[in-house]
């Protein structure tokens, strides 16, 4: 049975101008009878701010600068690491972004990169009160979260 990525929260970088046009996506195909952002087929994302996607996700980040008579566009692709970090894999600016960007966001969605994990994706499904017993008794002391005040 296939295990599937865990959900990271991830911060997603807003790219560009915060005032101009911008958007992030999470990336599961590309269309290569496509030379404009429709390439890119997946879900959008808020931008900006953290949001959960699985590990080992391509993450496209795009964002205009410049006046709204003559935007530039910017664009950068990440990947998601199962630690909840991002790493930058390729940069593009201009009009032809998604021409360029295209084949390298094609060769990571190839690429079987295996998400190791120091733990099992189930572990989540169980409460804090399950995991402390287990680790108590595994040997192991825990305290409880202090109180916010």
């Amino acid at each position: 049975m296939p295990v599937e990525s865990p959900i990271v929260a991830v911060e997603v970088p807003l790219v560009g101008d915060h005032r101009r046009k911008h958007w992030a996506k999470v990336v599961y195909d590309v269309d290569p009878t496509k030379s404009s952002g429709w390439a890119f087929v997946g879900d959008f994302i808020n931008d900006g701010g953290i949001q959960d996607v699985p590990a080992g996700s391509v993450l496209l980040a795009y964002g205009e600068t410049g006046s709204r008579t003559n935007p530039h566009p910017e664009v950068k692709v990440y990947t998601v690491n199962p630690d909840a970090t991002i790493s930058v894999e390729f940069e593009a600016s201009g009009r032809a972004w998604a021409r360029t960007i295209r084949d390298t966001v094609e060769r990571l969605l190839e690429a079987d990169r295996p998400v190791h994990l120091e733990w099992q994706p189930e572990l989540a499904t169980f409460s804090d009160r399950a995991l402390a017993e287990e680790l108590s008794r595994r040997g192991w002391t825990t305290e409880p979260p202090k109180e916010p005040r």
